[in-house]
């Protein structure tokens, strides 16, 4: 994709929120650190970034070593400069943060990856060859760094992609606020500037067997993300858009999105903000989003429900959907249930319940549906051990068939889902990997 087509992917009204630092907002806000040693930032940074290092660099007007050092942790540091929830981490850990404002450090972390990228500046050489060879099985961040590490250690990495273009979720599932494509392109490019080998359009089962990747290669990483978002299994359920694809066309196929008049966003994640924000931005008159539990419950994160308080969208909580009303076809409203919530349930949160004759309709011509998604569905079909439903994994990575190893979206079942954890999960995985292959020479195919 040419620099001129990422251009035309960006939409008038979902451009990057936040717009990048100035050199000298930039050098102000670098020499407002204290350099803490043992720094609780970078304790609180999944990927371990040695924060105070990089923004000493970037004071010092080191940018290439800022984007070095950065890399050397994180792989995919300008998409989680971006995507991370730092208010939750290492901005939320800033010493700074009790009496004063915290170092703005996801945005330092996008200057230092900005001018990095701009300038094609070289971070890394890849070791001697080890003649090793590693299938990566879904080319979204988790397989992305996992690969990219592997390269790094002079083995022969070939990312499996299903979708026509690279990047997971990063590329069509992050709203363009957070992230543009072409970030998440330009990742991608980078991984394979290191040797890595992209196949997209590549199916495992459908194009590729498992058991002939087993045969040529000699380990296996999944990353292969979740499913589909569930159904809700509701009459007129046929009506609702997936919260993905909305976001996925906003962000690839602009010319097919849709936007209604009265928007219902059924859901209150972080994808479900993104749907409301879309919404709303691309010309929405009255955006609703639906939740049948309280504020309380919400799996947003704080700033997220912050943020689109403040653009705008209206909240029904305690509302459980029960039927999509249409009229000749056409989406007319969402019928729904008031709610109060009883005793916890296998989620840790309370289970809401039914008030009986409290129906209502709420108008509406489009609605959206971002309840979450299904559980990867490839570990079943392979035979692989599962926990609630997510790959398990023993402490190295390794899955339940010994030489394959698996990380990301689908091995998180405990806990909050990110970027920024995928990409350890890579990068911890790589380096299993490598010491199990460097430990004895294991022949291709024997796994």
């Amino acid at each position: 994709m040419s620099n001129t087509d990422r251009s035309a992917i960006r939409q008038p009204g979902l451009t990057e929120l936040l717009p990048p630092l100035t050199e000298h907002e930039a050098l102000v806000e670098a020499n407002r650190c204290l350099y803490c040693y043992d720094a609780p930032c970078t304790h609180a940074c999944p990927t371990h970034i040695d924060i105070p290092r990089f923004i000493k660099k970037i004071a010092t007007g080191n940018l290439p070593g800022s984007a070095r050092t950065i890399l050397e942790a994180n792989l995919l540091g300008a998409t989680c400069a971006r995507v991370c929830p730092v208010q939750e981490l290492c901005e939320g850990a800033c010493v700074l943060g009790a009496e004063h404002k915290p170092i703005m450090i996801g945005r330092l972390q996008r200057y230092a990856m900005d001018y990095a990228y701009s300038r094609n500046v070289p971070m890394f050489h890849a070791a001697a060859k080890t003649g090793m060879k590693i299938a990566v099985i879904g080319a979204g961040p988790a397989g992305l760094s996992c690969a990219g590490e592997l390269a790094k250690l002079g083995h022969s990495a070939t990312l499996f992609e299903k979708r026509p273009l690279g990047g997971g979720l990063s590329t069509y599932g992050i709203i363009v606020l957070r992230e543009p494509v072409d970030i998440a392109l330009a990742e991608v490019e980078m991984i394979c500037r290191f040797g890595v080998e992209l196949k997209t359009g590549v199916e495992i089962g459908r194009d590729v067997s498992f058991s002939a990747l087993r045969s040529n290669y000699d380990a296996i990483f999944l990353s292969v993300g979740l499913g589909a978002t569930p159904a809700l299994g509701i009459p007129g359920e046929e009506y609702c858009i997936d919260g993905l694809e909305y976001i996925e066309q906003s962000k690839i196929d602009r010319d097919k999105l849709q936007v209604g008049r009265q928007v219902i966003v059924i859901g209150a994640g972080n994808t479900a903000i993104d749907c409301a924000t879309i919404a709303k931005r691309m010309g929405a008159e009255r955006v609703t989003m639906v939740y049948r539990r309280t504020e309380q419950e919400m799996t947003a994160y704080p700033h997220e429900y912050e943020f689109i308080k403040k653009e705008g969208v209206e909240f029904r909580f305690l509302t459980q959907p029960v039927k999509i009303v249409a009229d000749a076809g056409n989406v007319a409203g969402l019928e729904c249930v008031r709610t109060e919530l009883g005793s916890v349930d296998l989620s840790g949160r309370p289970s809401p319940r039914l008030v009986p004759g409290s129906e209502f309709v709420i108008p509406a011509d489009q609605i959206v549906k971002a309840i979450g998604q299904e559980k990867p569905s490839l570990a079943a079909s392979l035979g692989i051990e599962t926990q609630r439903g997510f790959i398990k994994v023993d402490d190295d990575y390794q899955t339940s068939m010994p030489g394959v190893y698996a990380g990301g979206d689908c091995i998180r079942s405990a806990g909050a889902a990110s970027t920024v954890m995928a990409v350890e999960d890579g990068k911890l995985a790589a380096g299993a990997i490598h010491r199990r292959l460097t430990a004895a020479a294991v022949p291709a195919g024997v796994l």
